[in-house]
C-alpha cells in the first residue's frame, strides 16, 4: 500500500486557504448586494464634549471667535528685575581636609554643594554665610562664600 503524497499538515494548510478565499467571496458578495457605502456614511462628528456622533452639531449652539484673538506661539516674557543673587544659609557639613561642603539655603531649605576654591573665608560647620548659586557639573553650586 503505498502512501499519499500529500501529508496531514499539507492538506490542513490547503484547507485554511480554501477557506481563506471562500470567506473573501462571501464578503465580497455582500458588499455587490449593500451597495458602495456613500461619503455621507463615512462622516463622523465631534460634539461640544468631544465625542463622536453620527448626527452633524447644532448651528445654534455655534460659538464665533475673532481671528485676532487666538495667540499662535509663546507669549512674551514680561520684563523681570533682576532679583539678588546673593543668598544666606548655614553651613550644614564642611570637610576642611577633602575641600567640600553643603550649605543649606535659609529661604527654599535646598542643600548647595560648595567647593573650596569658591570660599572667599575659611568656614566650618554651623556658619551663617551669604553665596551665590550657580550651575554646577551635577547641579547647584554655591560660590563667592563668605561669613555673614
Amino acid at each position: 500500500m503505498a502512501r499519499s503524497q500529500e501529508s496531514f499538515n499539507k492538506k490542513e494548510i490547503q484547507n485554511k486557504k480554501d477557506k481563506k478565499r471562500k470567506d473573501k467571496e462571501k464578503k465580497m458578495q455582500e458588499r455587490k448586494e449593500n451597495g458602495k457605502a456613500s461619503f455621507e456614511d463615512m462622516i463622523v462628528y465631534i460634539d461640544e464634549n468631544g465625542n463622536q456622533t453620527t448626527t452633524p452639531p447644532d448651528l445654534s449652539k455655534r460659538l464665533e471667535f475673532d481671528p485676532e484673538d487666538i495667540v499662535i506661539g509663546v507669549p512674551k516674557r514680561e520684563e523681570q528685575e533682576p532679583e539678588d543673587k546673593t543668598r544666606k544659609g548655614v553651613v550644614t557639613f564642611y570637610n576642611d581636609s577633602k575641600g567640600y561642603g553643603f550649605i543649606k539655603d535659609s529661604l527654599s531649605g535646598d542643600s548647595v554643594f560648595v567647593h573650596a576654591n569658591q570660599l572667599e573665608e575659611a568656614i566650618t560647620e554651623g556658619n551663617r554665610v551669604t553665596f551665590e548659586v550657580e550651575k554646577g557639573q551635577r547641579g547647584p553650586m554655591a560660590v563667592r562664600v563668605k561669613k555673614a
